[in-house]
């Protein structure tokens, strides 16, 4: 029985918004991961039969097919074709689940799987229609209708839902703060420590070598994130000391079977055990992360106790917490290396960068089971379980 293995994964940095990799072109970031993967495992690229590459906001340099692009830029032979996925947030997390139920229905052998996003270069809203923020069409009108609460400021964004989301869960702005700081002392323990090490591949731009994620900070505290204002809502939460990163970023796992990593001499390190995607509120929108969870779970036939680690994609700090208290999932495994308030969202990367810290974390401490899960724009929700192998 056909299988999907994880057999390498490798991230760029994450750099911060007008940081180190703020001048490197989407295209050109997306060919050097392809590269790494496939000098580290030792690959000829013709042997890659697809490229399924996530990107959400594709439009200027990161338009016209940028997974087909990046084939073409990393060097490959023209015979290796590329596509692009685009399910908002979660983009690279399904161009995986794409890339797996592929190889396992046995149309293609070996695929990359991962993708990219640049917001220094290609801004928030810049895919929206004429640039006005407005996605047009019934679907945003049913937004606006559901915030007609006293307190909601202008037009339906995800910083109201993530307000919606800590107001049902009863949770204070101090808590989403503390989060928020746990999220980047945890990060920079384990860039100290080294854990990432192992997963970035240094990039060379015009200015320098950028090897280490940029947006990390070290000795916030509750009162100095209490000073920041909250925009999307009157007296609310939700502020920029609370929220992911606007970054820059690239990711990629090279995906198999078993039967085919042994005749080449490949590793498997992981393999994609489940994978799931399901739909929730679109007006909290932030909420998919608890059923996907769920749908995961009953499909693999494991339990929250048999997880040993949780990447949920830290959106916003209420999504995370919010996903606890529903799943009773312990919060020593949940994010253990930091997530995305302290490393960054590079939208259309964040699913791979996810996959390839969990993979990572499973190797170094030799745990079985780990699940990523993530929201997505318009109330969708993907969720991943890996299993550790070797």
């Amino acid at each position: 029985m056909r299988d999907a293995v994880i057999v390498a994964a490798a991230r760029t940095p994450i750099g911060k918004r007008n940081g180190g990799l703020a001048g490197v072109h989407a295209v050109d970031l997306s060919a050097e991961v392809l590269n790494a993967l496939v000098t580290s495992a030792g690959l000829d690229p013709a042997l890659v039969d697809d490229v399924h590459w996530g990107n959400v906001l594709s439009v200027g340099q990161q338009s016209g097919n940028i997974g087909r692009m990046a084939v073409l830029a990393a060097g490959w032979p023209e015979s290796v074709p590329g596509f692009t996925i685009d399910r908002q947030c979660g983009s690279s997390q399904q161009a995986i689940s794409t890339a797996s139920a592929t190889v396992v229905s046995g149309q293609a052998d070996i695929i990359i799987a991962g993708g990219v996003e640049m917001m220094s270069a290609v801004p928030m809203g810049a895919s929206t229609v004429e640039g006005t923020g407005d996605m047009g069409g019934s679907a945003v009108s049913r937004y606006d209708q559901a915030l007609t609460a006293p307190g909601f400021n202008g037009r339906f964004n995800q910083g109201a839902g993530a307000e919606l989301i800590a107001s049902e869960y009863g949770l204070s702005r101090t808590q989403l703060d503390e989060y928020s700081i746990r999220s980047h002392e945890l990060a920079a323990k384990a860039q100290d420590d080294g854990l990432f090490n192992g997963e970035i591949i240094a990039i060379t731009t015009a200015s320098g070598v950028v090897s280490a994620d940029e947006g990390i900070r070290r000795g916030s505290t509750v009162e100095k994130l209490a000073t920041l204002r909250a925009p999307f809502v009157e007296n609310g939460c939700i502020t920029a000391g609370n929220a992911s990163q606007i970054s820059d970023g690239a990711a990629a796992v090279l995906i198999t079977t078993s039967e085919r990593a042994a005749e080449l001499g490949l590793t498997p390190i992981a393999r994609v055990h489940t994978a799931v995607v399901t739909g929730d509120d679109p007006v909290k929108m932030l909420t998919g992360p608890i059923p996907a969870t769920a749908l995961a779970l009953k499909r693999s036939g494991l339990t929250i106790d048999d997880i040993d680690y949780f990447e949920v994609n830290e959106a916003f700090a209420s999504v995370p917490l919010a996903w606890q208290a529903a799943t009773g999932a312990a919060l020593d495994r949940l994010n253990p290396v930091g997530g995305a308030i302290a490393l960054g969202h590079p939208l259309g990367c964040s699913g791979a960068r996810l996959a390839t810290t969990l993979v990572n974390q499973l190797q170094r401490t030799g745990a079985r089971y780990g699940l990523q899960t993530m929201c997505e724009g318009g109330g969708t929700a993907n969720a991943t379980i890996y299993e550790r192998l070797g």
